[in-house]
């Protein structure tokens, strides 16, 4: 009588696909506990019912007594947070193509005043001033889903003035303040840096900055498409033909402001347009073809827009573009595009901790908003990358 003998296989390791996302994200981290906290933070972040605190964190990732390992990971370890971004990029880039980039503002209340780049300053959405921590995000704009690949902190008067305040915050010595459109510039320069081209518009709405138009004028020298949100008192320069094809002489030869200029030189059609969520409706649009006052005017050639609200009570928001000759209904497209990014910020805050940032430090503030938003990618690109993306923000 023979006996078989059966042979048990050991059983293959459950996939982790987070395990793998995490290992090629942190790759260039030199050491491996900083690799495994980074795996470890991703995994709480996305598991974390509530708030995002660390402790929080640290339990939903089924590692309670590894907060103090965490908090150290976050705003004392000194890793390099650009590479990871870098390899972010790349990561979204190989899953979805760009449509637009897009700039979004994380703003953070705070009470204390000794967090890095903690200062007061007016919130167009709440309509007053705050006490708050400030970034500004760089967003890839796929078909359905914006991704934030990169970020810079306000850091303004104290915060780039005084030494040792700086020093306390570990914010670079050389650092200096800067303008929000000196900070989207910055942004933008980074990405060529990287070689990497921006191959699509890059929308950003600065209706509440007065420097909007120098940021456009700043990306036609740079030679990028842009669709950027101006104060209705941006000066502008209207030409004799809607269409024109190279700089013409203005009419009149002084600037107006852009409502004053719609009103007067402006035409207004119908074209369907999209709200934040991609739902279409029909809306009517005044537009004219301008040129910004400032050197270099033979390329500062630019279409005004302003799509008229629901209430019909003549132009809204004003947009300018460089895309002179492309059809209304893109361009309308491409604005609605910076509120779906300000919906995504409300995603990244309410489901992600984008706003629960603890520490004090500016490395620890990268390291956060760095973190976050590879557990925002991860959970629309990478937890389920077979899963349908529509409605997704």
């Amino acid at each position: 009588m023979s006996v078989q003998v059966v042979t048990r296989l050991p059983k293959a390791p459950a996939p982790d696909p987070l395990g793998a996302f995490a290992r090629d994200l942190f790759a260039e981290l030199p050491r491996s506990d900083q690799r495994r906290s980074a795996h470890l933070y991703l995994r709480g972040v996305l598991n974390a019912p509530g708030k995002k605190s660390i402790r929080e964190i640290a339990a939903a990732a089924g590692a309670p007594g590894a907060a103090p390992v965490l908090q150290q990971f976050v705003n004392s370890s000194p890793w390099e947070w650009q590479p990871v971004r870098r390899a972010l990029l790349e990561w979204a880039q190989s899953r979805t193509s760009a449509r637009a980039w897009t700039i979004g503002w994380a703003v953070a209340p705070k009470r204390g005043v000794h967090t890095a780049g903690v200062h007061r300053r007016f919130q167009p959405e709440l309509g007053k001033i705050v006490n708050c921590q400030a970034g500004i995000g760089l967003f890839l704009a796929g078909e359905h889903a914006r991704l934030p690949v990169d970020w810079r902190m306000l850091l303004p008067g104290r915060w780039s003035r005084d030494a040792e305040l700086m020093a306390r915050a570990r914010i670079p010595a050389q650092h200096r303040e800067q303008s929000v459109s000196a900070h989207i510039l910055n942004l933008v320069d980074s990405l060529a840096e990287e070689s990497v081209s921006l191959g699509a518009p890059l929308v950003a709405d600065l209706g509440h900055d007065r420097q909007a138009s120098a940021l456009a004028r700043a990306l036609a020298d740079r030679r990028h498409d842009f669709v950027v949100g101006v104060p209705q008192a941006t000066a502008m320069l209207p030409l004799e033909q809607d269409a024109a094809p190279e700089p013409v002489t203005a009419l009149g030869g002084e600037p107006l402001d852009a409502r004053r200029l719609l009103a007067r030189h402006g035409r207004t059609v119908t074209a369907l347009g999209q709200t934040a969520a991609g739902a279409g409706r029909m809306v009517r649009v005044s537009t004219c073809v301008v040129r910004l006052p400032g050197p270099a005017r033979g390329r500062s050639l630019c279409r005004v827009f302003a799509p008229w609200p629901a209430s019909g009570a003549g132009p809204g928001r004003v947009w300018v573009t460089n895309l002179v000759h492309e059809r209304i209904e893109r361009l309308l497209a491409l604005a609605a595009t910076a509120d779906a990014t300000v919906t995504t910020l409300g995603t990244l805050a309410d489901g992600f901790g984008l706003a629960d940032f603890e520490g004090r430090s500016y490395p620890g503030w990268h390291h956060h908003m760095t973190l976050t938003s590879a557990a925002y990618a991860y959970e629309l690109m990478g937890r389920a990358p077979m899963r349908a993306l529509a409605g997704v923000a």
